[in-house]
């Protein structure tokens, strides 16, 4: 009786997601600059060849890195009590939060260096998370499609003048009230 696995099965069980978590240990650790389909090979313990197998190119998996990331922002923002007065403020306080505590993955997703139309998951979970913003300035009263927009662009300088260490958290929390 044969013990080794099936023909074309990987001996990691699924080595989507185990190139994955190496590639989000890689990033954590060193930045998105520094992510290369080959260290991530290396940190998976496969063959350097492995990875082209499940992503097209370091974009291919810069964008399905950059998807999870807006879907724990998302899980974030769902996480906010809906329908409280002061919702929009609660919202920016859980966006800054996650870009203080998920540094890497923010700069990631809003770096510059994935284009978004590229990827439609990657577009779409940007856009699902945003969708909770516009819900929540609506519910509380904003009729002018622009008003989201500005919401995000104050809590999302912020932010970045955080995660970029200009100014600290306690000054970027404060001034969302």
């Amino acid at each position: 009786m044969s013990t080794s696995p099936p023909s074309g099965a990987y001996h990691h069980g699924d080595l989507h997601r185990a190139l994955l978590e190496a590639a989000a240990r890689l990033l954590i650790a060193n930045g998105a600059a520094a992510l290369t389909l080959r260290e991530v090979a290396r940190a998976a313990g496969v063959s350097h060849n492995a990875p082209y197998r499940h992503f097209a190119s370091r974009q291919a998996l810069l964008a399905e890195l950059a998807t999870e990331g807006f879907d724990r922002l998302r899980r974030r923002l769902d996480d906010v009590a809906p329908l409280t007065e002061e919702r929009v403020r609660a919202l920016g306080r859980a966006y800054l939060r996650f870009a203080v505590e998920e540094r890497p993955y923010f700069l990631l997703m809003f770096g510059g260096e994935i284009e978004k139309s590229a990827f439609p998951a990657l577009a779409n979970a940007a856009l699902t998370a945003y969708a909770i913003l516009e819900g929540a300035v609506e519910a509380e009263g904003g009729r002018d499609p622009g008003e989201a927009l500005r919401a995000w662009a104050l809590v999302h300088g912020l932010a970045h003048l955080v995660v970029e260490r200009q100014i600290p958290p306690e000054a970027a929390f404060a001034a969302l009230g």
